[in-house]
């Protein structure tokens, strides 16, 4: 089972994630949203699509940006489509 933890919390746990370029992919429904809010920031991968990210809050300290998803992914990463990886801090362990 892969967790997905920032400040002692768990933000995301799954057995069904996906691997791509040495992330971890936590299917949308293994987000807790409680955890989560909506980010402005926007990037572009040239192979996957356009990226939105997710502000991580746990306990009113937030970490901005520190997930990601693909809402509409080009044909190569359709199989990530809609899944959340995490960086700047998120532990994951699998």
């Amino acid at each position: 089972m892969a967790q997905a933890r920032w400040n002692g919390v768990v933000i995301a746990e799954s057995d069904q994630t996906k691997v791509v370029e040495g992330n971890h992919y936590f299917p949308p429904e293994a987000l807790k949203r409680e955890f989560v809010q909506d980010s402005a920031t926007h990037t572009v991968c040239s192979w996957k699509g356009a990226a939105s990210y997710y502000d991580v809050v746990v306990n009113g300290a937030v970490n901005r940006d520190a997930c990601w998803y693909y809402p509409a992914c080009k044909p190569d990463a359709k199989h990530i489509e809609g899944y959340v990886a995490f960086w700047r801090g998120v532990e994951v362990t699998a």
